[in-house]
């Protein structure tokens, strides 16, 4: 897995995370997160080194349904980019630099 597919599952895992069952979620965290590997996982949850593969790779599923349903990351990522689109276009003109940064565009994105 690239690290860019990992960035995505982290992104989604994030925005769905909650969606996932208890069990499904601590082992999300235990791989992603945490790095740990299947055998240290099956070990901390009892369960088997299949199961935990089986289990990861149905949440990296459920977390990619959850996507092309819902499409909030895909949202995220154009708000973004008209933000940041908005902030070039705004330099010099503080009260709507002020507007964006009331919006979430954050000192970051504009590059100073």
């Amino acid at each position: 897995m690239t690290l860019e597919q990992r960035a995505k599952l982290t992104v989604l895992y994030d925005l769905y995370g909650g969606l996932l069952t208890e069990k499904q979620q601590d082992v999300f965290d235990l791989y992603y997160q945490c790095d740990l590997s299947l055998g240290e996982i099956a070990a901390e949850q009892n369960i088997s080194r299949t199961a935990v593969h089986d289990l990861i790779k149905r949440t990296e599923h459920l977390l990619e349904k959850y996507e092309e349903k819902l499409h909030l990351a895909q949202r995220a990522s154009e708000q973004k980019q008209i933000l940041e689109q908005l902030g070039r276009l705004a330099a010099g003109n503080a009260d709507m630099l002020l507007l964006l940064q009331q919006l979430g565009w954050e000192q970051s994105e504009r590059g100073e």
